[in-house]
């Protein structure tokens, strides 16, 4: 047995110890399909002691309403200044200077730079954004062989937002290829050395972008984001330079890769379930529903961002010590059958609408800020490619699926989507 082994088999329950192992270490079997694992944890321990490789004492929740009422609880923090230790020896030694955003704070600093972010990221722009994204939607797949195979993850589901978030940031088109490419190499940070290395230098480089680009557009104010959030930063002080430069990161970061994974999903499962994909076929006024659908079914987002115990507190029955590091699983969360019906199966048609109680954008006032664009370009990716190419198909039916399997990715997604957009019949 390897050290980190165990690490992860020293703290876990004694009921599931083998699921336990697998949800702490991240294997690949558990990165593949982590649903089994999760239904066992909710079963035997919903509120779970485990130990990943980093070797702080971690706690994982996986039922619906622990999850539901940890992400609004206060006295589970955000404030990676309040657990620094902890955070650098997860996130590495140089992470405040790209972390310090709204994501990773408490009120009242949380409530400020929420506040400013939300007063330039208005509905109104997210809406003034709908005839781009559908223009650029078309674009990208006309641009894809149709009688041929492509990875439809590179060449559309990860191509439409790049577009989207850069135009709405205002980073120059020359750009954007380096700046998704360090983007994806600190998404794929892991726990080695080597990576961590890389992980670093990427962030130092997008560090450096962020800072000589905000400069730039104090010099020259455009309508986009970026200009928006400068001139409240320079205007009223009250957002500061690193605060400016995280939270840029931040919207990059996830304005794309969230909603990338999640194009990349819901087409890989509504492929898998031809008789939901006629139904949305057939009923296009249903979208709205499917997208909700297949965010609870399967969303881009694992599980919830860092936090950690402020205090002694008891959550499921289960006492958590001030300091562990609590994780909630918003996968497992939109699994569990005490709240949903059947909830292994995909139903775009969910009695009541069920379906729209998931976690996958989260709860409370961290609720994702980006959900509104998130849907649009989600609906308008999938109305797009099966309108325009309604026999769509894997390229291989038989191959399994290609699962991201980084120990512990920021998201939940394919490693690549290969199909053919018009099979010859």
């Amino acid at each position: 047995m390897t050290s980190t082994e165990s690490w992860a088999v020293e703290a876990t329950c004694p009921f599931p110890a083998a699921a336990a192992e697998a949800a702490a270490l991240g294997r690949p079997e558990f990165r593949r399909d982590p649903h089994p694992v999760y239904a066992e944890l909710r079963e035997g321990a919903p509120v779970c002691p485990l130990r990943p490789p980093h070797g702080l004492e971690t706690y994982l929740i996986t039922r619906y309403e622990d999850a539901r009422s940890a992400l609004a609880d206060p006295r589970l923090s955000k404030d990676m200044y309040g657990a620094m230790d902890s955070y650098r020896r997860i996130f590495g030694e140089d992470s405040t200077a790209m972390d310090d955003h709204m994501l990773n704070c408490d009120p009242p600093k949380h409530t400020r730079l929420r506040r400013l972010v939300g007063s330039t990221f208005t509905p109104r722009r997210v809406e003034s954004l709908r005839p781009r994204v559908q223009q650029a939607a078309t674009a990208l797949l006309e641009s894809c062989p149709p009688h041929e195979p492509v990875d439809l993850l590179e060449a559309f589901a990860f191509a439409l937002p790049v577009l989207v978030i850069c135009d709405l940031l205002g980073i120059p088109a020359e750009d954007r290829a380096v700046v998704q490419g360090w983007s994806t190499t600190v998404a794929r940070t892991g726990f080695d050395p080597r990576s961590r290395q890389a992980g670093r230098r990427a962030e130092g480089e997008l560090q450096r972008y962020f800072a000589g680009l905000i400069s730039h557009k104090r010099q020259h104010p455009g309508d986009d984001l970026l200009s928006a959030l400068t001139r409240a930063r320079d205007g009223n002080g009250r957002l500061s330079e690193q605060e400016l430069v995280s939270t840029a990161w931040l919207l990059l970061f996830a304005g794309h890769k969230t909603t990338a994974y999640l194009i990349g999903n819901a087409v890989h499962h509504l492929l898998g379930h031809p008789g939901q994909l006629q139904r949305l076929r057939e009923r296009p006024e249903l979208m709205e529903s499917a997208v909700e659908e297949l965010l609870r079914f399967d969303g881009s987002v694992e599980s919830a961002t860092f936090r950690y115990a402020a205090e002694d507190l008891t959550i499921g029955g289960t006492r958590i010590p001030k300091g562990a590091l609590v994780q909630i699983s918003l996968s497992s969360a939109n699994r569990d059958p005490e709240k949903f019906d059947a909830p292994d199966l995909l139903d775009i048609e969910r009695a009541g609408g069920a379906h729209s109680a998931h976690l996958g954008f989260g709860h409370g006032i961290h609720y994702c800020l980006g959900a509104p664009l998130a849907r649009m370009e989600t609906q308008i990716a999938l109305a797009t490619l099966f309108g325009r190419f309604p026999r769509v198909a894997p390229a291989d039916p038989g191959a399994p699926a290609r699962w991201l399997e980084v120990p512990f990715p920021a998201f939940r997604g394919l490693a690549e989507l290969p199909v053919v957009l018009d099979p010859a019949r």
